[in-house]
């Protein structure tokens, strides 16, 4: 029997119904149904729908707010960087900047920010893919995933400060294929070491640090004999150097600066090791010194040591290798020696173990046959 005014009946079969309004069309009521095992269960079900339903009716029928128009896609953009800049290190900031000036503004500037569409965003990131760039030949996957970060970030600001709709473009992503790492083999490395030894100039002896202690090519030149405590036999990394771009006078134009490292993580205490450390106390300078010259007013940017990096392994016979190469053969040389994967992550500044491990230690063809003939040990047949 229905309960007196709740439209819930009893069927045939035993089970509870539920009927409640859905919606009106064209002046006539349209029904929904719910059902359960009992009288009680099925009252919930119908109350909550019931309920539901009024809601979205009542939404139906409140008046529209106008919609406030959106600004320019070039005004917002340039609002989100001035509030986020402050808390930026200055080389992300000029990336920022970069990459708004030299890709977004000129694809989106006076376009109204609710007015651009999520296929827009995608085709304009394909475009970059195929065609980005100075030489017109498409720009690297990590370059589009930098640029697309960032309109990402300017659509959110506009979202949440000015309360725009804005298109969710979240779900866009760029692939990137997993480039292979170039590490030095273990005779390439011996050979190196030997050439940086045999000509032991304040520079060879930075880059021989650098290949034993896994320091960035930024904090090999920013660093100061000050910065090694030759009490404890360690490297204090603080500060780490490169050339930025600067806009003085609207000139775009470049500078060397020295600042904190890129994370907090990366400031930390590098043991030395006991068959380098004898190098650094030959070579010692005054404490403001810098390490790469032993002068106090005079240092080695980033770039001339790389350059001077493929000199010296051009010299050696060995094939090419960037500088970086070095910081990747010393976590895959420690991970082979059996280091415990938490003092590496420390001594190379990660926040996590798990970058170490993915981005930073490549096991040696040697180091993987050394692991395929413990299996030799279980062959049954002798």
């Amino acid at each position: 029997m229905p309960r007196r005014g709740e439209n819930i009946y009893k069927r045939k079969d035993g089970r509870w119904e539920g009927r409640y309004i859905k919606e009106h069309l064209n002046g006539k009521a349209k029904y929904g149904y719910v059902f359960a095992k009992t009288y009680k269960e099925v009252k919930n079900k119908h109350a909550a729908a019931n309920a539901f339903c009024k809601t979205a009716l009542e939404a139906e029928e409140a008046p529209k707010q106008p919609e406030t128009e959106s600004e320019s896609f070039s005004i917002l953009a340039k609002e989100w960087f001035q509030s986020q800049k402050t808390q930026w290190k200055q080389s992300s900031a000029v990336k920022y900047h970069n990459i708004m000036n030299s890709y977004l503004l000129p694809a989106f500037a006076d376009r109204k920010i609710s007015e651009i569409t999520r296929d827009e965003i995608a085709a304009f990131s394909d475009r970059l893919l195929v065609s980005g760039g100075v030489k017109k030949e498409g720009l690297s996957p990590k370059t589009v995933a930098d640029i697309i970060s960032v309109a990402k970030n300017i659509f959110t600001y506009a979202a949440r400060t000015k309360e725009y709709r804005v298109v969710d473009i979240n779900g866009i992503s760029i692939k990137q294929a997993q480039k292979p790492m170039r590490i030095l083999s273990l005779a390439e490395q011996q050979k190196l070491s030997r050439y940086l030894c045999e000509n032991l100039t304040p520079c060879n002896l930075g880059i021989l640090l650098c290949l034993y202690t896994g320091l960035r090519i930024g904090e090999i030149c920013a660093l100061k004999w000050e910065d090694i405590s030759f009490d404890e036999q360690s490297i204090y990394v603080h500060q780490t150097m490169q050339r930025l771009q600067t806009n003085e006078n609207g000139k775009a134009k470049t500078a060397v600066i020295t600042s904190a490292p890129k994370s907090d993580c990366s400031i930390r205490r590098v043991p030395v090791p006991d068959a380098v450390f004898p190098l650094l106390q030959e070579a010692k300078k005054e404490n403001e010194a810098y390490l790469l010259t032993g002068m106090v007013h005079a240092y080695v940017e980033p770039r001339t040591v790389q350059n001077r990096f493929r000199s010296i392994i051009k010299q050696c016979d060995i094939e090419y290798a960037n500088f970086h190469a070095l910081r990747h053969t010393f976590a895959t040389r420690c991970i082979e020696l059996g280091f415990d994967t938490k003092s590496l992550s420390e001594i190379l500044g990660h926040a996590s173990v798990n970058i170490t491990l993915n981005r930073y230690v490549h096991p040696s063809m040697e180091q993987k046959r050394k692991n395929m003939n413990l299996l030799s040990e279980l062959f049954a047949v002798k």
